[in-house]
């Protein structure tokens, strides 16, 4: 089965909170938007509950980085960059980080999805963005537990 498509929570990939689904497996269509983020960082960990909960979020696929397989991440992104940082591959395969995969994360949920996609057409806004993006993630090195090697 092609990476795309494998999605077993016990594989670190989880549909949201509020899915109906109570298998161990969620079929997820391969044209959804993926978001790969920290599951080892308690505040990347909280955040993305949050958004799992919120109205559009079963649109996404929600990919814990540091609990999937690799081949759950795709052959162009390794986990030490997704544990890095937020990454988000969009529904024709384009993988992107940082502010403007929140940005896309956000405009995918109908509650912020006017602000980000307002957001998304200002590129300065998106840099600016990204940079306090960058002061984040140096702080969150403090309260991270130690990333573990990939065998």
């Amino acid at each position: 089965m092609p990476w795309g498509l494998r999605r077993a929570w016990g594989r670190g990939i989880m549909p949201p909170m509020n899915s109906p689904s109570s298998s161990p497996r969620a079929s997820v269509p391969a044209a959804q938007p993926t978001v790969y983020f920290d599951g080892a960082c308690p505040v990347c960990r909280r955040e993305i509950a949050y958004y799992q909960q919120q109205a559009g979020a079963e649109g996404l696929c929600w990919v814990d980085a540091a609990a999937c397989t690799p081949e759950a991440l795709g052959p162009d992104l390794a986990r030490p960059q997704a544990l890095a940082r937020l990454h988000l591959r969009q529904a024709d395969g384009r993988l992107i980080q940082g502010a403007a995969a929140f940005l896309h994360l956000w405009a995918a949920l109908p509650r912020t999805a006017r602000w980000a996609r307002w957001a998304l057409a200002r590129p300065r806004l998106v840099a600016l963005l990204d940079l306090a993006y960058e002061g984040f993630l140096r702080l969150r090195r403090l309260w991270r537990p130690p990333m573990k090697r990939d065998t």
